[in-house]
């Protein structure tokens, strides 16, 4: 088969899942990895070598690397985030951790845990994805603004974010590889394939374990469309090994001659977010806004993109309500983008969810195995299961989360509201388990603030009171075993629900003690009913109403 006929393309999970969207720090830098790649291969019997266990992690990123231990379990953990793992062994873990009952039992939980050396090298080096260029800052294109955002009520405003977040930037993660290949190449060598500090050996090889390290970003296939295999899968077939510098030999690849063969094989990800816009399947809702039809720009790869590169793209959701608990969205990456005065419930597990560019709306999620990232949003409110919640650039947010990491809150956010998880629906606990999160440990209310903080060194958060706090009903029928929040609610915000529904029992007590006649009766349900209209004019919730009504056969568009 002809070399032209073969695609390697980046990954999509690493760089949308791994890169926290954020400038990482200074010292994740080549010079200092190069280092740790030489410390960590010198240290096999120590607990570093295959696998990097967390107090070896600690001591380097702590000791060495200056970092604050809470950043060193945060890169280590959302490492360990990407690994695939049985939701068993996640529940498992999440039950081990609730039984600890002292920072030091955690501890010594954790190290237990370890990650792929060379895959958390390379984890390291992607989070320059995200590093603010001095250059283009000078020309604007990345100069961190958070207040620079428009406030235009048009859903199309174009607004300058806090930071240029390229997770999900498909171009952008070819280019990343494209440009630093030989980077990458180098931190996966053997120390005597290299002849000094950055400089591989002429007849430098690469040998079959750093090219599984390497399949942590990259994979291929044989032909587009035909099966997706990890790089090390797609150069154990012999005419590939050929072109690609194999030896018998040394059972491994010239070093030279396979990264040539890999700039010559790099191609955009056919499964990623450019594809998708491109060609995959469309999605459309009919909507009225201000007499006019408008459509929400929805699509999806799901039919064909393998696990981990399913994509679904929302985008411009305008004054309506969705609701989806499709299989088609299981297992899928979703991103919404620019919507407006929405309420959208996406009830089924979901691998990760994206909140960018959104106002004055509701997104209420399943389960969220790995992320829920919101960016540059305005008033909105996100009620999520989620392995982890982070928050960038984002004034007066809502966030009712259950998650058992620490919310990240990254610069530029204000006004942000953390409270606990206030919903459910009837199948969400066999949601949860199946992908691997359990009611308990929950950190809600302890956010991380990587280099995060307001005017004046003041929290860019506050917890929610329990005297604001009130349930949010799922308003769908479904079928499911759930009938109360997973869990339930903590001790002082279940007191204040219960005082709430006591002050409800003693008013209707009240009222039918008043012994009202027929007419009093009458009057008073009409003002009743007058001041509850005004109420959801006022509140906003008027629209959420009307939008749930379906809409008549002829204005229904297919789903897909």
């Amino acid at each position: 088969m002809e070399q032209r006929s073969v695609s390697v393309w980046p990954r999509l999970e690493p760089f949308l899942l791994g890169v926290l969207p954020a400038a990482p720090p200074a010292k994740f830098s080549m010079h200092y990895l190069r280092k740790m790649a030489a410390y960590v291969r010198a240290r096999t019997r120590e607990g570093c070598f295959p696998r990097l266990h967390w107090p070896l992690w600690r001591h380097i990123a702590c000791g060495k690397l200056q970092l604050p231990e809470d950043t060193a379990w945060l890169y280590f953990e959302t490492c360990d985030l990407l690994a695939p793992r049985p939701s068993e062994e996640r529940l498992e873990w999440a039950e081990a951790v609730s039984q600890c009952g002292s920072v030091e039992e955690l501890d010594k939980l954790r190290y237990k845990l370890s990650v792929d050396t060379l895959q958390f090298l390379l984890f390291l080096y992607i989070q320059q994805l995200n590093r603010v260029s001095l250059r283009t800052s000078l020309i604007g294109e990345e100069w961190p603004s958070p207040r620079s955002r428009s406030r235009s009520p048009s859903p199309d405003r174009d607004a300058k974010t806090a930071a240029q977040n390229k997770n999900w930037d498909d171009q952008a993660h070819l280019s990343f590889i494209q440009t630093h290949l030989s980077d990458l190449l180098e931190l996966v060598l053997e120390p005597e394939q290299l002849g000094g500090p950055g400089q591989a050996v002429h007849d430098s090889q690469v040998s079959a374990e750093a090219l599984r390290g390497l399949s942590f970003l990259l994979e291929g296939s044989l032909s587009r469309g035909r099966a997706v295999h990890g790089l090390h899968e797609l150069l154990g077939w012999g005419p590939l090994q050929a072109q690609a510098g194999y030896s018998a030999l040394t059972h491994s690849f010239s070093l030279p001659r396979l990264q040539a063969w890999l700039r010559e094989s790099l191609t955009a990800n056919p499964f990623g977010t450019t594809a998708c816009l491109r060609s995959g399947k469309k999605l459309a809702w009919a909507q009225q806004v201000d007499g006019a039809m408008k459509r929400a720009k929805i699509a999806r790869n799901t039919h064909i993109a393998p696990p981990g590169s399913r994509v679904v793209l929302m985008s411009q959701v305008y004054r309506q309500t969705v609701a989806k608990d499709s299989e088609k969205l299981a297992g899928a990456n979703v991103k919404l983008h620019r919507c407006s005065e929405a309420y959208i419930y996406l009830l089924t597990p979901l691998r990760s969810v994206s909140v960018e560019k959104c106002r004055n709306t509701t997104v209420v999620l399943g389960p969220v195995q790995s992320t829920v990232h919101v960016q540059s949003c305005e008033d909105v409110c996100v009620v999520c299961v989620a392995g982890r919640l982070s928050v960038g650039a984002s004034s007066r947010c809502t966030f009712h989360a259950l998650t058992p990491t620490r919310p990240l809150l990254l610069p530029g956010n204000e006004a942000l509201t953390l409270a606990p998880f206030h919903t459910h629906y009837p199948s969400l606990e066999d949601h949860m388990a199946s992908v691997g999160l359990a009611v308990v440990p929950s950190s809600w209310d302890q956010p991380l603030l990587l280099g995060s903080e307001g005017p004046l060194g003041n929290p860019p958060y506050r917890l929610l009171p329990p005297s604001e706090f009130c349930p949010l009903v799922v308003p769908f029928e479904m079928e499911g075993d759930t009938t109360e929040i997973p869990g339930g609610l903590p001790p002082q915000y279940q007191k204040a629900l219960t005082a709430r529904e006591q002050r409800v029992q003693n008013w209707q007590r009240t009222v039918k003690e008043a012994k009202l006649n027929k007419e009093q009766r009458r009057q008073f349900q009409a003002l009743v009913e007058q001041k509850f209209h005004e109420w959801l004019l006022e509140s906003g919730h008027r629209q959420q109403l009307d939008s749930l009504i379906p809409a008549p056969p002829e204005t229904k568009q297919a789903a897909g």
